[in-house]
C-alpha cells in the first residue's frame, strides 16, 4: 500500500519561497519540482498546448502519468510567451518571486525582455536558475541542450555498457535529472547566500557538466597516467568484486566486497576462507590486479545456487548484495513502504496515483507531495488575481486575445 500524501498548505525549508517556473521538458520541471517537493510555492508557466513533457512516458485515459508526478505541487498557468502581453505578465510574476527556473537556449529569456539583469535591476533579491546543454558561455552555448547529446559530450556515456557493443542510454533521462537536481542545489545555496547579502545570483546549471562531474575518479587518472576510461560491462572499474553474478536459476546479484574485511567474509560464505589469504586476493589492490581471477571463482559459486538462498547467505555474512529490482519488485518491497517511497495522491481523471517519493529526508522540516500534477492553466485565473491583482473582466479581455488560457477562459470567442 502506497503512503497517501496530499496538503494544500506548504510545508518544508522552502514554505514561503515562490518559484516561477518558465522550463519545459525534463531538467527545469524536474528542478522545480524538488523545491514543490519541499514547501516552494511553484508557479509553472506553459504555452496553451502545454509543457512536451505531458507527451512523454506513458498515457492513461488520455493524460500523461510522467505530468502527474513531475508536475507535482506546482500551481499551473498558461500564458502565451509569444505575445507582448504575455511576457510583460511573467516579468510581473518573475519581479515578485524568489527563484526563476529556466531551461531554454541561452539567449532567448534575454529577447523576451526576461533577463538576469532586467529582472534583478527591480527584484535585486532573485535567484535565477538557469539550466541549458553547454552552459551560459563558451563555444557551444549555442547548440540545442538535448540530454542525450549532453551525455555524449560528458563522457558519461562512454564508460556505460558492455566493452564489446556500442555504448547503451539509461531508459530515462539521466542528464537532465542531473542537472535539475544541480540547479536545485545551487538555488538553495543562493538562497543561503542572500540572507547574508541580500542579492541573488544566477546559478548556471550544464547538462553537459553535470553528467561530467559523474567522470570523478578517471579525470585524473587520465592526468597522471594517460589513462582513458573505457565501458566496463558489469564492474566498477579500480573495485573488486564489485559485479553483476549470475545464479544456478539464471537470475542475476550484485555483490560489492572490495574492502578487506568484507572480502574476508565473502571468501568465508562461500566456504573458502582461504581467498582472503591468498596472494592475488590479499589486499584490495591486489584484488584489482586480479580481477578476472577473483570474478571467475565468485561467479563460479553464484552459479552453484539459486538466488533466494544466495542472498540470503550473503546477507547472513553481511555482505552488500541485491537481485536487480523491475519496478513491480519495487511495489512490492516493504522497505520502499517503510520509508514512503511509493506516494499516493489524487488525480482529477485517474483517481489515486502513485509516484515517486521524497528525497533526502529531513527530520524536522520534510517535504510533502501537495498535489498531482495539475492540467495545463487550471490555475490560471487564481494566479493572476491573486499575484497580479487583476480582475475578472482584465483576465477575460487577456483570454480572449489569446494571451492567457484555462478552465472556463473564452479563447478567441470560444470555450476552451
Amino acid at each position: 500500500m502506497a503512503g497517501v500524501q496530499g496538503e494544500e498548505q506548504a510545508s518544508g525549508p522552502l514554505a514561503g519561497m515562490s518559484v516561477i517556473e518558465l522550463g519545459s521538458t525534463v531538467a527545469g520541471p524536474f528542478c522545480a519540482r524538488l523545491l514543490a517537493d519541499f514547501g516552494a510555492d511553484v508557479i509553472k508557466v506553459e504555452q496553451g498546448e502545454g509543457d512536451a513533457v505531458r507527451s512523454m512516458g506513458r498515457q492513461c485515459r488520455e493524460r500523461s502519468l510522467y505530468a502527474t508526478s513531475i508536475l507535482r505541487g506546482k500551481r499551473a498557468v498558461s500564458i502565451n510567451l509569444r505575445t507582448d502581453e504575455g511576457r510583460a505578465l511573467v516579468r510581473r510574476l518573475c519581479e515578485k518571486a524568489d527563484i526563476v527556473v529556466e531551461n531554454f537556449r541561452p539567449g532567448t529569456m534575454e529577447r523576451w525582455g526576461l533577463g538576469y539583469d532586467a529582472l534583478s535591476a527591480v527584484n535585486p533579491g532573485l535567484v535565477m536558475v538557469r539550466i541549458s546543454g553547454f552552459g551560459q558561455d563558451g563555444p557551444y552555448s549555442s547548440r540545442g541542450g538535448y540530454g542525450v547529446v549532453c551525455e555524449a559530450v560528458s563522457g558519461l556515456r562512454e564508460i556505460t555498457g558492455d566493452p564489446d557493443r556500442p555504448p547503451p542510454r539509461t531508459a530515462t533521462s539521466l542528464a537532465d535529472y542531473i542537472a535539475g537536481l544541480y540547479g536545485a542545489f545551487g538555488a538553495v545555496m543562493a538562497l543561503l547566500d542572500r540572507t547574508r547579502t541580500g542579492r541573488g545570483q544566477v546559478v548556471d546549471s550544464a547538462l553537459y557538466e553535470g553528467s561530467f562531474s559523474f567522470m570523478e575518479p578517471h579525470i585524473p587518472a587520465f592526468h597522471q597516467l594517460g589513462e582513458i576510461a573505457r565501458r566496463a560491462g558489469s564492474r566498477l572499474p579500480g573495485n573488486t568484486p564489485n559485479s553483476l553474478y549470475e545464479t544456478r536459476d539464471h537470475r542475476h546479484i550484485v555483490l560489492a566486497a572490495a574492502s578487506d574485511p568484507v572480502f574476508a567474509r565473502l571468501a568465508a560464505a562461500m566456504g573458502q576462507p582461504e581467498l582472503a589469504q591468498d596472494e592475488r586476493f590479499v589486499t584490495a589492490l591486489k584484488r584489482v590486479e586480479n580481477e578476472d581471477a577473483c570474478d571467475a571463482i565468485i561467479a563460479l559459486w553464484t552459479r552453484s545456487l539459486d538466488l533466494e538462498p544466495l542472498e540470503a547467505a550473503l546477507r547472513e555474512a553481511k555482505v552488500p548484495a541485491a537481485p536487480i529490482y523491475t519496478v513491480e519488485d519495487i511495489f512490492n518491497d516493504p522497505h520502499y513502504r517503510q520509508r514512503n517511497m511509493l506516494v499516493e495522491v489524487e488525480d482529477r481523471v485517474l483517481g489515486p496515483v502513485t509516484v515517486a517519493g521524497i528525497v533526502p529526508k529531513l527530520s524536522q522540516t520534510p517535504g510533502a507531495v501537495r498535489w498531482a500534477g495539475r492540467d495545463i492553466g487550471a490555475d490560471t485565473a487564481d494566479v493572476l488575481k491573486g499575484e497580479l491583482s487583476l480582475d475578472d473582466a482584465e483576465i477575460e479581455a487577456l483570454a480572449r486575445d489569446g494571451v492567457v488560457a484555462g478552465p472556463g477562459l473564452v479563447a478567441g470567442g470560444q470555450k476552451p
